[in-house]
């Protein structure tokens, strides 16, 4: 299995570690109505739950991106550059997001979505 593989086993955790942050340790967490508990939570706690979701939604074209460059036999040393960039950037993301800090958030967000926009760009030539 690649690296880049791997990266993407990372990807698809990556929004579970999130949801873990939102809830840890709160006195007010039930596992009855989880969504409705996480639909409610401020500060810091909604900040990595929001993270969580944003993560699942830039799974599918990560996902995407990774095994398409694979199918099309792009160069395997820039595919795991750009998959390893990709959670780099996706976890300082998270990072970011938690603690408040929108400007670097953008910026780490902008470096997931190039990473994955540059594996298209793999597969393509």
């Amino acid at each position: 299995m690649t690296y880049a593989y791997w990266y993407l086993f990372a990807a698809f955790l990556l929004p579970y570690c999130f949801t873990v942050i939102a809830k840890i340790n709160h006195p007010q967490y039930s596992n009855r109505a989880p969504r409705l508990f996480l639909a409610n939570l401020t500060g810091w706690r909604q900040r990595a739950h929001w993270v969580q979701l944003n993560a699942f939604e830039t799974f599918a074209p990560f996902a995407s991106a990774v095994i398409i460059a694979h199918q099309f036999q792009a160069s395997q040393p820039s595919i795991d550059i750009l998959s390893l960039a990709f959670i780099i950037f996706r976890v300082l993301y998270g990072v970011f997001y938690v603690l408040d800090r929108p400007s670097m958030r953008s910026l780490a967000w902008f470096g997931g979505f190039c990473a994955t926009i540059g594996l298209f760009i793999l597969a393509a030539q």
